[in-house]
């Protein structure tokens, strides 16, 4: 959501501390604030502080661009009140920040009390106002039927054990699921997600021991607050999201994706069980279409060429028969039609002369042969194996990956999206906090790369060329794109990220992999998943040299680490459920560049425009242009 003049923000605890903290900022930005606080001094007094802010954004109002409001949020209708008073004034509510919090200066086992006035005052102040003021918010934005965001302060001691304040502690954990069991408010235009400092210089706060404070980097500055609040009002890719903040760390989303996975249900595999029944009747033909290299080189179209073969029957037992529908394309199809991805010197590659083109594709399984059990006719399936510029394949079927369709998309998570996934995983190690580059970013797998840096909690930085291409990688939420066209790479990378990139998605090489190289900061990590600039031509592709490489990795503990996915076939279908889900919950968009190629004859029109570096996003071939392709969420 753009913050904008004339918006309306409502914050609970607004008359001190981090709620006074973002009261002020919210008015700089020029939206209308209701300030709720039991403290009638300390609120009055914010309310004059919006008001004066204000006075650069509105001038003659016939209503305040700030309102105080006394009230106890452990009192329902003190709560609703508050609400009240804000809509009469204002008409609406865009913005609802819950910050209200207390803690306790005696463990809750020392009570000899009832604990009304102590450890249960707390658990009413830090959740169940929170849970009453979300109600309240969801309910107002629903009625008018427009967009908002609530954010609720959790604390980072709902993230691990306080255990000077156990019940703080425990509400504030409370607080941090309560807000992400929300997520699918988003349907609705309601984004709901928590913030998790650690500790800020505040009056709650000054009761933490100094010690613990000093052992953990000192408190927070209270602008890294107001910068996140800010993030997860901004950034539109975030519904139930749990931002921690720390010194230590900078800021970081909680859960990382791999601990998400450990308990998130699959909706992708209850879909396998009825999607074959669609695609049940497809006629075998006798002969087919497909693409073969006849000759090495790494000019496509001069290695290969379409020839028509005949089907051979029955099928093989643990084999299936797959129609293609949809083929993706990649760089890489050129070192394929030059022989560089089989072991040998030339004249042993030269006899292997000659063998199919294309690595992966979307099909429907039109046969299968005795034992096999997982995948029947009519189901749609992705695969990755050798010859799939093809009317028709022959694979073993422990190869085949079922899929809800065989969609566009879902070729473009293939090869693109689990180099991107298992590459940044594995290879690079990513964790969150950090600051991500990827080059080539617009392409097949940068678009991918690109957002899962994103949803990891990295600020994302991303190369490209062109108009098209920079206006794809902000709507991924890319934090800088660097447009080659209109800017050096090398200058942008030195001057606003003086102390360098912590990890670096590569797959340009030649110049731009020196570039990376000397941008890499301590402890960096650059992984190197192509090198595409230096694939085509006269002399195909040429090894450069890197004097001076281990020197320099060395003085700075860098890490080059090269990714090749074959080498990781054990974590395909992993990933691939992981991409589905992403997909599925809207948090990953998929781009499919737009031009159109129809049948088997044009592939080679396909690998050439993918090099002429005109592709946005994934370019894939229609291999059945008959194919009709029903609207289906995958």
């Amino acid at each position: 959501m753009e913050l904008k003049p004339g918006m309306s923000a409502l914050v609970t605890g607004g008359a001190s501390g981090i709620g006074r903290a973002l009261s002020l900022a919210l008015a700089r930005k020029g939206l209308f604030v209701t300030i709720v606080d039991y403290s009638e001094e300390n609120g009055k007094e914010v309310a004059c502080l919006v008001e004066k802010e204000n006075m650069n954004f509105h001038a003659n109002l016939n209503f305040p661009s700030a309102l105080f409001v006394k009230c106890d949020v452990t009192n329902s209708g003190d709560i609703a009140a508050a609400f009240e008073k804000h809509m009469e004034t204002y008409g609406g509510l865009d913005i609802c920040i819950n910050s209200a919090g207390i803690g306790n200066t005696t463990l809750f086992y020392e009570d000899r009390s009832d604990g009304t006035a102590t450890w249960r005052h707390t658990v009413n102040v830090n959740l169940v106002a929170v849970i009453d003021c979300t109600r309240i918010a969801i309910q107002i934005m629903r009625s008018k039927k427009k967009a908002g965001v609530i954010v609720n302060l959790g604390s980072a001691s709902g993230l691990y054990p306080m255990y000077n304040d156990p019940i703080y502690s425990g509400t504030k954990g409370g607080v941090v699921l309560f807000t992400r069991s929300l997520a699918p408010l988003k349907r609705v235009g309601i984004r709901v997600n928590v913030l998790c400092p650690e500790f800020v210089q505040t009056e709650l706060a000054s009761k933490i021991n100094p010690k613990l404070i000093d052992a953990i980097g000192g408190f927070l500055s209270m602008e890294d607050v107001v910068q996140g609040a800010f993030e997860l009002i901004k950034d539109e890719s975030k519904a139930g999201a749990c931002l921690w903040i720390t010194r230590r760390r900078g800021m970081e989303y909680w859960p990382t994706p791999m601990e998400e996975r450990k308990y998130l249900i699959d909706p992708f595999k209850s879909q396998r069980k009825f999607t074959h029944s669609n695609f049940s009747n497809i006629k075998i033909p006798h002969s087919f279409e497909k693409i073969v290299v006849h000759t090495l080189t790494h000019d496509f179209r001069s290695a290969t060429r379409v020839v028509r073969t005949q089907l051979r029957l029955p099928i093989e037992p643990q084999h299936a028969l797959v129609k293609i529908i949809y083929a993706g394309v990649n760089a890489s199809d050129v070192n394929f039609s030059s022989g560089r991805y089989f072991s040998g010197n030339a004249k042993e590659v030269a006899s292997r002369l000659p063998f199919d083109a294309g690595f992966e594709a979307v099909g429907i399984v039109a046969a299968v042969g005795d034992s096999v059990t997982h995948v029947k006719v009519g189901t749609p399936v992705a695969l990755m194996t050798f010859g799939n510029y093809a009317e028709f394949t022959l694979a073993p079927a422990k190869h085949l990956l079922p899929v809800p369709r065989p969609a566009p998309e879902v070729v473009a998570m293939l090869t693109s999206g689990l180099t991107a996934s298992i590459a940044l995983e594995r290879a690079g190690q990513m964790a969150s906090g950090q600051v991500a580059l990827v080059t080539a970013a617009a392409g097949g797998t940068g678009q991918f790369a690109v957002q899962l840096a994103k949803l990891a909690g990295n600020k994302v930085v991303a190369t490209c060329g062109g108009e098209r291409k920079a206006a794809l990688l902000k709507s991924f939420g890319v934090d800088r794109v660097i447009d080659y066209r209109k800017e050096k790479i090398k200058d942008v990378l030195k001057k606003e990220y003086p102390k360098g990139v912590d990890i670096i998605y590569e797959s340009v090489g030649g110049e731009m992999f020196d570039i990376c190289l000397n941008a890499l900061a301590v402890h960096g990590r650059l992984i190197v998943i192509g090198m595409i600039s230096q694939y085509q031509g006269e002399h195909g592709w040429k090894p450069l040299n890197y004097t001076g490489l281990c020197e320099k990795i060395l003085a700075k503990s860098q890490t080059v680490a090269g990714f090749f996915l074959v080498q990781y076939a054990h974590l395909w279908q992993e990933h691939l459920d992981r991409l589905f889900d992403l997909f599925n919950s809207g948090k990953l968009k998929v781009a499919v560049d737009p031009k159109k190629f129809l049948g088997v004859a044009s592939v080679a029109d396909a690998v050439e425009y993918l090099h002429s570096g005109k592709s946005l996003g994934k370019v894939v071939v229609c291999i059945d242009p008959t194919f009709s392709q029903k609207p289906s969420k995958l």
